[in-house]
């Protein structure tokens, strides 16, 4: 039993610790299977079926899907492993590593980034444009310079929470089978946590359950990102002003805590207007205008994400040692 004990309490940090690795050198590729895909298609599937009737029936079936695919998805992964360790212990310690791994989005959140950089470097905002609408729901066919730099900052500053520290944070925690818990929240938010016309009603769980998920990992992203910009001299202080001020003003209770900590690191203000379809929408804003915005706050907000993303490995590693 005591021995059983020492190779689990090894197992978890050395899952989290490849797991994060991987994510860092090989990012999402494309041709390999993903079980997020799986988790979408289930996640439309039943969709198709519930989201009917009346508001209040579909308010009640809402609560279902998420009962449904985040039960579902936890019971699913404690099965597959299960399976996988009977196997062989090795095997099991493969398919654990290979989950967290696709549950982590940090070189492809910062790929994201460079992907709306190189064109706006060479000066081609319609190109620019293009790429930002790949990241964003906002409107961006009229978006100027500083207006494209602003959508893709504040993109990687909120989703280094959901894609990064949140995931981490639930690996270190509870291994794959929380890790993917989480994804699978994540993935119902995406899909139908929208105050529109046909997810008002049947999504709202799903978009409560998710600010819950990350309710914590979006205050842990506050430290990680100030000793980020500590490292690079940016102005801390200032930022702390930033967060105490505008945090809470933001329409996510979890989003204006790396957006604000981002925009008083850069010495922006992100927020404003946005375009959605058509409609003008009102942003709270966070931060001063301490220079103008430009494609260099790009540059340096990838620098804060990865400099942050790689200071969360330790904590979580120490979190891993002590929930194994």
């Amino acid at each position: 039993m005591t021995e059983a004990y020492k190779v689990f309490s090894i197992v978890l940090p050395v899952t989290v610790f490849i797991g994060f690795l991987l994510d860092q050198v090989l990012g999402d590729p494309r041709s390999w299977p993903h079980p997020v895909v799986g988790i979408g298609n289930v996640i439309a599937f039943l969709e198709r079926r519930l989201n009917h009737g009346s508001p209040a029936k579909r308010r009640r079936n809402g609560v279902l899907l998420t009962f449904l695919v985040v039960g579902g998805t936890y019971l699913l992964t404690l099965l597959v492993l299960w399976g996988a360790n009977k196997l062989h212990p090795l095997l099991g310690l493969v398919v654990s590593v290979y989950l967290v791994f696709t549950t982590l989005a940090g070189k492809s959140l910062l790929d994201a980034g460079q992907s709306v950089l190189a064109p706006l470097k060479q000066g081609d905002l319609d190109a620019a444009r293009k790429r930002l609408s790949w990241l964003v729901s906002r409107d961006t066919e009229n978006l100027s310079e500083g207006e494209i730099v602003r959508g893709t900052v504040e993109t990687l500053a909120e989703n280094f929470v959901d894609g990064i520290l949140s995931p981490l944070f639930y690996a270190a925690l509870g291994g794959a089978p929380l890790a993917m818990t989480f994804k699978a929240i994540s993935t119902l938010d995406s899909m139908v946590g929208y105050r529109n016309e046909r997810y008002e009603d049947f999504g709202w769980f799903s978009a409560r359950t998710d600010d819950w998920a990350n309710y914590l990992p979006a205050r842990l992203s506050v430290p990680f990102l100030l000793l980020a910009g500590w490292l690079s001299r940016m102005p801390v202080g200032h930022a702390y002003q930033m967060w105490k001020r505008d945090a809470a003003g933001h329409p996510s209770p979890n989003g204006g805590n790396p957006e604000s900590v981002v925009a008083g690191l850069l010495g922006i203000r992100l927020g404003g207007i946005n375009c959605y379809h058509g409609q003008t929408h009102h942003r709270a804003e966070m931060g001063e205008i301490l220079h103008p915005v430009n494609a260099l706050d790009i540059v340096h907000c990838r620098y804060l994400v990865r400099t942050a993303t790689w200071l969360s490995l330790f904590p979580a590693l120490l979190l891993a040692f002590i929930a194994g």
